[in-house]
């Protein structure tokens, strides 16, 4: 856009907390109309879909899905990638065989797919330094599976919210700290960690804001939860974190306080392609319904939207 001012997505997010954006609708307005202006947003085509492997959380667990089974099925459903979350792999939270992580790897290849990631569950809101040595020690050893699968990210959490007497501030600078020292290990192996919004000890995007700025580290960042925000206007929240986000995790509803509501996809494409991400788009699908058919049909609704 000729004479225009290309926004860093970080500036996109200042600017939307400066503006504000009220009521997201569309179009929006405030803030995000302003950069919306001044922004360049997402070149065509450098958005991609890849599915989050916890849509088959049950199948993959009771054995009747493989990872390879999994594989086949985003190939033959038109996924560009697949999340290989680390609790479907043989023996997890243990490393799994290097034979087994390279012929995932080369099937992956064959089939045309890329892996955008993996992810384990752990836990930082321990009190404990030794109880969350083993958390990081954790992270870095799937830091090391993605290294050799291929994955550009590790999803990781803040943790559950343990019942110890800490205060937020108290808690969020350990935390901070034990994500760093992980992010830093991702950097000696080209691997980020990317700190998902799961509604534990990072509740609103002010948490998330805090968070990644306590940790302050080129090689960590957010994975984007939509349905993670329980607001009268997750759309806003959505928004003002964006331009924090090295990956997404699209789900089937959103959350307007307490109650779920569809998913506007619309208004969180348009919030995507403004604020200049590129990169993968997983989705992620959860309840009760015929698995393939719920993946197939947010598959569909995605790529409608994303080729509008």
């Amino acid at each position: 856009m000729k004479g225009s001012i290309k926004l860093t997505r970080r500036h996109f997010t200042q600017s939307l907390a400066i503006g504000g954006i009220g009521t997201l609708g569309l179009p929006f307005i405030g803030g995000y109309k302003k950069a919306k202006s001044l922004s360049e947003g997402t070149p065509a085509g450098r958005l991609k879909i890849s599915l989050n492997a916890f849509s088959f959380d049950k199948l993959l667990r009771d054995g009747s899905m493989t990872i390879f089974d999994l594989l086949e099925f985003c190939a033959k459903a038109g996924f560009d990638a697949v999340d290989l979350t680390g609790y479907y792999f043989p023996g997890y939270p243990a490393v799994p065989p290097d034979d087994y992580i390279y012929n995932v790897k080369k099937r992956a290849f064959k089939l045309g797919l890329g892996i955008s990631g993996t992810g384990v569950r752990n836990d930082f809101t321990w009190s404990d330094a030794g109880k969350r040595q083993g958390e990081k020690q954790l992270v870095k050893d799937w830091i090391i599976v993605a290294e050799k699968i291929g994955a550009p990210l590790v999803r990781i959490f803040a943790g559950t919210l343990s019942k110890e007497n800490y205060s937020w501030g108290e808690r969020a600078k350990w935390i901070a700290e034990d994500i760093r020292e992980c992010a830093e290990f991702g950097k000696k192996h080209g691997v980020m960690t990317a700190l998902q919004n799961h509604y534990d000890f990072m509740k609103s995007s002010t948490d998330v804001e805090k968070m990644l700025n306590l940790v302050n580290s080129d090689w960590n960042g957010l994975l984007l939860d939509i349905g993670s925000y329980h607001s009268p206007d997750p759309y806003k929240d959505i928004a003002l974190t964006a331009g924090l986000a090295i990956s997404w995790q699209l789900k089937e509803k959103v959350f307007v306080n307490d109650i779920q509501t569809d998913t506007d996809y619309a208004k969180v494409m348009d919030i995507v392609k403004q604020c200049g991400y590129a990169g993968y788009l997983p989705l992620e699908t959860l309840g009760d319904g015929d698995t393939v058919k719920k993946v197939e049909a947010l598959f569909q609704k995605v790529e409608a939207v994303l080729n509008t």
